[in-house]
């Protein structure tokens, strides 16, 4: 009898670390996963090894808005972190360190402490969507993203539109180091 009851309490454990580890991997797979921060292209706004919660679940039911902050899938192999500039459809310029969109100048807050610290020249240079991707407009099915360190970012600006289907998901939020914890815009 009590040799009977540790192969049930034995059984039970494993399936329970079973279904542990397989809701963990559903998780990680299909809804929420970690990633860090390589390089310095996003900041102020993200620094170098911050870690992240990536929310895969928010494309799926629905396209990234403007000034998104998403990961995707870059054409070096690698995963990027940037920002949604220009959505499908948009004519995306910048002129005199101002970003406009379908010719609407657009305010961009999350830049204003970059901008206030560069006393050397604007922060994004001068140009079109034209220039930079041979379109006029942002392709069907397509964001053109920039990092928020315009000087040093490799984005839309070197790489071209991002389809939205190398769009892992949106990140938010900044779980480590716990001085960061918290939502970015």
């Amino acid at each position: 009898m009590n040799e009977e009851k540790k192969k049930n309490e034995t059984w039970e454990w494993a399936k329970a670390l079973l279904i542990a580890f397989g809701l963990a991997a559903i998780i990680r797979i299909f809804l929420f996963t970690p990633i860090v921060v390589d390089g310095i292209s996003m900041m102020p706004t993200l620094e170098h090894g911050d870690k992240m919660i990536v929310n895969k679940i928010g494309y799926t039911l629905g396209e990234p808005d403007r000034f998104d902050i998403v990961v995707f899938h870059a054409p070096e192999k690698k995963d990027y972190i940037k920002r949604v500039i220009g959505l499908p459809g948009d004519e995306v310029e910048y002129r005199d360190d101002v970003l406009y969109i379908n010719n609407e100048p657009y305010n961009e807050p999350y830049l204003d402490k970059y901008k206030a610290e560069v006393n050397d020249g604007p922060l994004t240079e001068d140009f079109t969507l034209d220039e930079k991707i041979g379109s006029v407009t942002v392709p069907e099915g397509s964001v053109f993203v920039m990092g928020d360190n315009r000087r040093k970012s490799k984005d839309s600006r070197h790489i071209g539109a991002v389809s939205i289907d190398e769009i892992i998901g949106n990140t938010k939020l900044v779980f480590w180091p716990i001085k960061d914890f918290g939502i970015v815009d």
